[in-house]
């Protein structure tokens, strides 16, 4: 090894400028293999072993700043590349720019009222907001972006008991159990552990028809929300509207204010009119018909500022209302109609096809029906002129059928009519009653019999109605027929209706009537051998 002031004596001499660096070469220490465990404390003393150590610190330092780097939010993160490059544009700064306002995005989309303030964070502002102005569009919970967890805030309320329908607390079910509880508490803990040991069961007797009907016949729809009207917290305490009018004050409004209550409490103004009176009325409902400002005040009522007066009513310089009829003046010359002179039947309408036929079909069997009775009626004197045909142009249309002039349509003069009219419309007739000695053969009989009118006044129904018909021969009535010829032709009638009465047969239906009896027996007695075999195969199978 060369000494360090030998050197600098050789650089001097040589007036060279250089600077010289110097390395200085550690001997490395040749240790016995016994001393080997202590080469770890000789390194440590040596110069490469301090140059470990310092590169170790350095090590462990970058690694704890960047842990450190690690832990900032990105947003100081952001901040700090900002710091260290101001020409270099963030992404968050990036996005911000790129986003629509609140502003922008309303006056795009169809329906504004549907934006929200975070509606423009999304991809595709637009979209969104069209999805939620859709019909029956069901909205996300509002929870979603708040903090706090889902019903945090109701965590301290006691929450109320269940409370039953109405049509189950009618079935008187609430009393018995309210009975068999206080039972139960009078009880000793003796008999409690027995119970629960052998339970007594039906403690609590009631009518299973009382709950068939409560449940099929008296059950009513609970109520419901609207489709997409979502729960959140604190909506139970928010105040229905649906159920308030405005302008109708409540009782308990009234005493609030210090009105008075009872069925004289709408003559005494609210304190708010001479305000109204003074700025007009309320913008949020211009059509409001609001006493002492649009409207006429009450009866007996009075304008002024005394006690129960009704202010001054807002009137122009010439003396005419402002807001509305509040003199109620302005309709006293339209004449209004009573509620006797509005027709509300309904007028015009046709009668139904089928009802018309079967009018036209009863009208034409009346016709038909006289005409047979007049041929009856004349065949004990035939007239000579019967074939004759009648001369002159009378008209083949029977009476009821012509054509009126008018028709009325309207129920009104037809029921004025018959109110005013002496012919009162026969709405039922009685039948005469008439008992029967002789029931006869006939199925079903009976003792009492009612006379029947003949239709449509027909004389040959009521002849046949009456007795028995008895067939005459036009030639006997010329030579002349005495009474004794009517009565034995009337008695040979009579005794064959009695004798046609007398052949009918009734075998058959007795003949029926015995298979179905037979039928209904060999069916009973197959059952009942079936059920006893099938008992007789229970009784002999066995495990």
């Amino acid at each position: 090894m060369v000494p360090a002031d030998a050197r600098k004596d050789k650089t001097s001499d040589s007036g060279l400028d250089e600077e010289v660096e110097i390395e200085y070469v550690e001997e490395k220490v040749k240790l016995d293999p016994e001393l080997a465990y202590f080469s770890q404390i000789f390194n440590a003393f040596s110069l490469e072993g301090q140059q470990a150590d310092v590169d170790r610190k350095e090590k462990e330092a970058a690694e704890a700043e960047s842990k450190v780097s690690l832990r900032k939010a990105p947003k100081e993160i952001e901040e700090e590349e900002e710091k260290k490059d101001d020409t270099k544009v963030s992404r968050r700064k990036l996005r911000k720019q790129n986003r629509m306002t609140v502003a922008e995005l309303k006056q795009t989309v169809a329906r504004p009222d549907v934006v929200e303030m975070h509606d423009v964070t999304s991809s595709d502002p637009k979209l969104l907001v069209q999805l939620k102005s859709m019909r029956n569009s069901v909205p996300v919970p509002r929870h979603w972006c708040f903090k706090r967890k889902y019903l945090q805030g109701k965590r301290g309320f006691e929450k109320a008991p269940f409370n039953l329908p109405e049509f189950i607390k009618r079935t008187g079910i609430m009393e018995m159990r309210q009975a068999v509880a206080e039972k139960e508490d009078t009880k000793s803990l003796k008999s409690k552990m027995r119970e629960k040991v052998r339970p007594k069961m039906g403690k609590i007797e009631i009518d299973y028809q009382k709950l068939h009907d409560a449940f099929f016949r008296w059950q009513t729809k609970p109520r419901m929300t609207a489709h997409g009207d979502l729960y959140y917290e604190g909506k139970e305490f928010e105040t229905k509207l649906k159920d308030k009018k405005p302008g109708e004050l409540t009782d308990d409004l009234r005493i609030a204010l210090g009105m008075p209550v009872g069925p004289n409490a709408n003559k005494y103004p609210p304190p708010w009119l001479i305000a109204m009176q003074r700025y007009g009325p309320p913008p949020s409902y211009p059509s409001l018909k609001i006493a002492g400002l649009n409207a006429p005040i009450p009866e007996g009522c009075t304008f002024g500022y005394h006690a129960g007066g009704w202010g001054k009513p807002p009137v122009d310089e010439t003396g005419r209302p402002l807001y509305g009829d509040v003199f109620g003046t302005m309709g006293a010359g339209v004449a209004l109609l009573s509620e006797a002179d509005v027709e509300r039947e309904p007028w015009g309408e046709l009668d139904a096809e089928e009802e018309a036929e079967e009018y036209e079909e009863a009208e034409s069997a009346d016709v038909t029906g006289d005409a047979d009775a007049d041929a009856d009626a004349s065949g004990l004197a035939t007239p000579a002129e019967g074939l004759i045909t009648p001369s002159g142009g009378a008209s083949s249309v029977p009476a009821g059928l012509e054509t009126p002039d008018s028709i009325e349509l309207r129920k009104k003069k037809i029921e004025r009519d018959m109110e005013s009219g002496d012919d009162v419309p026969q709405l039922y007739t009685i039948l005469p009653e008439k008992k029967v000695d002789r029931i006869g053969g006939s199925v079903m009989s009976s003792s009492h019999v009612y006379e029947l009118p003949p239709a449509g006044g027909s004389r040959k129904a009521a002849a046949a109605a009456d007795g028995v018909q008895v067939a005459l021969d036009p030639h006997d009535l010329e030579h002349g027929l005495d009474e004794k010829t009517l009565q034995a032709r009337f008695e040979a009638r009579m005794n064959e209706n009695r004798s046609q009465i007398a052949k009918e047969d009734f075998s058959d239906m007795v003949a029926e009537h015995a298979a179905r009896q037979t039928n209904k027996r060999k069916k009973t007695q197959d059952k009942e051998g079936g059920a006893e075999s099938t008992k007789k195969k229970h009784k002999e199978f066995k495990f």
